[in-house]
């Protein structure tokens, strides 16, 4: 298997809390990966980490062969990157911002005009290109920012909750622009807590909790033989079969 990403040794603590916790994982090149886990697993933590946004404090990150810190204007021109909560350039417009990110990358003025308008017609985007992203909807923001980071070609685009607040219409845009991306032997990862959308999208899956790898490998070897992802996902994480509801007995019939 050829690694896309090599993770070995990672630590992360912030003050008494361990984000991370040693973890040691290498991700396939050309597949759907799916980094999953519950709220406070460390998946952000660790993405941020792998794509020279956050520094560990200890072990080693390797993207495409080259080390994150070590080299990371190496990395950084190979990736693609699409975090949660992403302050884009509002007082932009679609096109500007593309236009903006292209010239940034060192793309050719040309090249970036045209691959900006066919990210934003295929992303259906090309009727608010001319438009502020500080007016733009919560998907629109996904889609331009989901543009931005595929502009230069990258070989690893990382997604973080990519499809979080985002409409069905866009989220069956986004997947279609991905699934190309990957069939054209790219390598995607992304974190979801959302398991129906990690076994539908899937082919390589990591499941995280307490900052620690729980399990990883095809998806097909991580779901065994539970009926689904979700009810693998819960015995790993030591939550299948937990009754909090029974706590809340005096939730209901309106009484006081």
């Amino acid at each position: 298997m050829t690694s896309a990403v090599s993770v070995r040794g990672l630590w992360k603590r912030f003050g008494q809390q361990v984000a991370v916790a040693g973890i040691d994982l290498e991700l396939p090149a050309g597949k759907f990966v799916g980094l999953v886990g519950p709220n406070g697993a460390g998946k952000t933590t660790t993405l941020s980490m792998v794509t020279g946004l956050l520094r560990p404090d200890s072990g080693t990150v390797e993207v495409v062969g080259h080390d994150v810190w070590r080299d990371p204007v190496e990395v950084k021109a190979r990736i693609g990157v699409l975090p949660e909560g992403l302050r884009l350039f509002e007082r932009l417009s679609g096109r500007e911002l593309l236009a903006y990110t292209g010239r940034l990358r060192g793309l050719p003025g040309a090249e970036v005009d045209k691959r900006a308008t066919q990210l934003l017609d295929v992303l259906d985007l090309a009727g608010a290109q001319h438009k502020l992203v500080v007016d733009y909807s919560t998907g629109m923001r996904k889609k331009i920012g989901l543009a931005a980071a595929l502009l230069h070609n990258p070989e690893v685009l990382f997604l973080d909750e990519p499809f979080e607040g985002v409409d069905p219409v866009s989220a069956q845009t986004i997947r279609g622009v991905l699934e190309r991306y990957t069939a054209s032997g790219a390598t995607v990862v992304f974190s979801s807590h959302v398991m129906e959308l990690v076994e539908s999208l899937c082919d390589w899956v990591a499941v995280m909790a307490a900052g620690r790898i729980r399990a990883h490998g095809p998806l097909t070897e991580v779901r065994g033989e539970a009926a689904s992802l979700q009810q693998a996902f819960l015995e790993l994480v030591g939550a299948n079969g937990r009754d909090t509801a029974s706590d809340l007995d005096w939730l209901g019939g309106g009484a006081r």
